[in-house]
């Protein structure tokens, strides 16, 4: 048996990836999880062996406890799903040292397939990113995207701008203040060399990040 623990927000969600385990007698439920705390504390108690961890949660996100999932659970195997397109944070989240990356769009059998890669061993990628990641590997520093350089949470502010969010619905969604929300709005124009939100909005708009 495969021990897997869910991690996401989003109890239809958690609802979905549990049926799909259910069904397939290799596989084992341990713990549900519906933050990024919870996550770790129930990946240390249960020590899954494969861990579905959403990358957007409130209050601790996915990617924001990944490395301490990994460091109380080092034999776990981690597939992160997401509802953001593989090129906004596939290749961050790999480098960040997830195993896999996978969007909630994909198909159940791929899912099935996924968690028995990274149960042997293997890393769980498509075969789109797998492009992706090699021409990113290739590309002289100078020309890769001026967002590589932002954190995760600065990333997800970019791509909430793009989408026309105002600070306060940004700060509702990421669960912060307006304050901070502001201090990631700076660090972004500071770091994109940019000098308002339309600026912003208008790159993540041409690099598909919104």
């Amino acid at each position: 048996m495969i021990r897997i623990m869910i991690a996401d927000d989003h109890a239809i969600v958690r609802e979905g990836l549990k049926r799909i385990i259910e069904e397939d007698r290799e596989l084992e439920l341990v713990a549900e999880a519906s933050n990024g705390h919870e996550a770790l504390r129930l990946a240390r108690e249960t020590q899954p062996q494969v861990i579905l961890l959403d990358i957007s949660m409130p209050e601790r996100s996915g990617l924001d406890a990944l490395g301490d999932i990994k460091k109380a659970c080092p034999g776990a195997r981690v597939l992160i799903l997401s509802m953001h397109p593989e090129e906004q944070y596939a290749i961050r989240c790999l480098k960040q040292g997830a195993d896999g990356y996978m969007t909630k769009e994909s198909a159940p059998e791929l899912l099935l397939d996924a968690i028995r890669r990274l149960h042997s061993g293997r890393k769980y990628i498509s075969p789109s990113l797998a492009e992706k990641m090699a021409i990113s590997l290739s590309s002289p520093d100078e020309e890769r995207q001026r967002h590589d350089t932002l954190s995760e949470r600065e990333l997800q502010v970019l791509t909430m701008i793009g989408q026309g969010l105002t600070v306060g619905e940004i700060g509702d969604k990421l669960c912060v203040s307006v304050k901070t929300v502001s201090t990631y709005r700076t660090r972004l124009l500071e770091k994109m060399n940019m000098e308002n939100n339309s600026q912003l909005m208008r790159y993540a708009i041409e690099q598909g990040l919104a």
